[in-house]
């Protein structure tokens, strides 16, 4: 019988691949088994959704809690807590609003808030850009000097800078409190904006430049907005450190008729006394609570991918 070249291929293809021959195990030994990993994978599958659900029920249950709270009056909120409520009091809300003046205190926390993001997000990041792409005596000074003031406790600043506030006549003034925001904003700005100025291509700039493009204009038409996923980033964290800002406020705005939301609702719950409208107060922290849960929901992948550009260049 004529052999040919193709069947001794053919009979010399073993599990090892072609033109391999095949292993050979000693009797009685059994096949090699691959559920080991996949066990352990399920297993950390598991344990790790498990701890994912726990944590979300421990966070959504007291944000729940206070919304389903708000409706109901003040006699249902003692006698049966976490009952639903028997109907919605939508009073709760109107009477927070007027009566409590939350309107007056969410317009100058709108105000204040916008004006101090927007001065920190131009600011953080023109310092960031310059610090990022800019190799010049002092570089490294200034940017561990940004790292620094986020070490500094802001609580050791309150005496001097309520001193430097009252010379300078920016006591109690929307202006001077925007000015004190950005400032204590600035240092986690730069830092975060820095590096992520750093994982962008240098060769989108330098063919900017090139083509006749000042610095100025490439920095405002070129790279800021490649670096818009960072800004928004910060810009939420900023915008959440902002809103519930309590201690700067508490020292450097004390005129009744410009407080922000923060102290507004401390004072809601102070005046209270042993008479307290316990629903409106709720309805309140609800209030403030809406517009921080709103721009998170809205720009939640944003934040990620900006938290994940840097990782993933």
């Amino acid at each position: 019988m004529k052999t040919t070249d193709s069947d001794l291929v053919r009979k010399s293809d073993g599990p090892g691949g072609p033109g391999l021959p095949a292993q050979r195990t000693a009797p009685g030994t059994p096949p090699p088994s691959s559920d080991g990993p996949s066990k352990t994978g399920g297993t950390l599958n598991v344990f790790s959704h498990g701890v994912l659900v726990i944590w979300a029920f421990l966070v959504a249950m007291p944000l729940l809690w206070a919304v389903m709270t708000s409706f109901k009056d003040d006699k249902s909120i003692f006698d049966s807590p976490w009952s639903l409520p028997d109907r919605l009091h939508f009073e709760n809300w109107s009477r927070a609003w007027t009566q409590a003046h939350m309107s007056e205190y969410f317009l100058t926390t709108i105000v204040v808030v916008a004006g101090s993001l927007i001065g920190t997000l131009l600011l953080g990041s023109m310092a960031a850009y310059v610090l990022a792409r800019f190799d010049f005596p002092g570089n490294r000074f200034l940017y561990f000097l940004f790292i620094g003031g986020l070490s500094f406790p802001v609580i050791l600043a309150l005496v001097p800078l309520f001193f430097v506030m009252n010379n300078l006549g920016l006591l109690n003034t929307t202006h001077g409190l925007i000015l004190v925001y950005i400032a204590y904003s600035l240092p986690f700005t730069v830092f975060f904006l820095t590096a992520f100025f750093r994982t962008l291509p240098t060769s989108v700039a330098e063919a900017a430049l090139i083509d006749g493009a000042s610095h100025s204009r490439t920095f405002f038409q070129v790279m800021l907005p490649m670096a818009k996923p960072g800004l928004i980033s910060v810009g939420i964290f900023n915008f959440l450190g902002q809103w519930n800002q309590y201690l700067l406020p508490t020292v450097l705005n004390t005129d009744p008729d410009r407080k922000v939301l923060s102290q507004g609702l401390v004072q809601l719950a102070v005046s209270q006394g042993y008479k307290g409208d316990w629903s409106g107060l709720f309805a309140g922290l609800v209030m403030a609570m809406l517009p921080v849960l709103g721009a998170y929901i809205i720009f939640q992948r944003q934040v990620v991918a900006g938290l994940t550009a840097g990782a993933l260049k």
